[in-house]
């Protein structure tokens, strides 16, 4: 097979690596600026990408962590009106809610995402038995249904 030269990597691509790797390091004093910041870019779906990452990365951080409201509620303005990441905000807090036992309901949980239900049954955080049976029943994929069943389910 002959070796097809790639040329030069988009720019979209080196600035995508870079607004990466200026997430992964900000200070929390600087993170809602740095990440509308990234939503400026004039490539709006690699922004949008670059900071689902992001809110993903910080959220998994601080699930359980007491600064989550918080955190949460200034990346929610930054990031207002734009539906996939206010939707996966939303998504997170549905995640911690069950990761502490906190209030949910059958319908957010239902009406949530695949990825949402799918980080509820794989998660490496504890989920309660009423969600996963819930999603074991009525998860929106296979997948879910299958793993939201095999899930560890709490002693006693």
């Amino acid at each position: 097979m002959t070796d097809i030269p790639l040329g030069p990597e988009p720019a979209e691509h080196r600035r995508f690596a870079r607004y990466l790797a200026a997430l992964e390091t900000v200070a929390e004093p600087d993170e809602a600026e740095l990440v509308g910041a990234v939503l400026g870019d004039e490539d709006s779906v690699m922004a949008q990408s670059a900071v689902v990452r992001h809110v993903d990365r910080r959220a998994a951080e601080l699930l359980t962590d007491a600064r989550f409201p918080a955190w949460c509620r200034t990346v929610s303005r930054v990031v207002a009106g734009r539906d996939v990441l206010t939707r996966r905000l939303r998504e997170w807090t549905l995640l911690r809610a069950l990761a502490l036992g906190e209030p949910w309901t059958p319908a957010e949980l239902t009406a949530a995402s695949d990825w949402c239900q799918r980080t509820a049954v794989t998660g490496t955080f504890p989920v309660s038995p009423a969600a996963l049976t819930l999603l074991a029943e009525q998860g929106r994929t296979r997948r879910v249904r299958i793993a939201a069943t095999r899930h560890p389910r709490p002693a006693g």
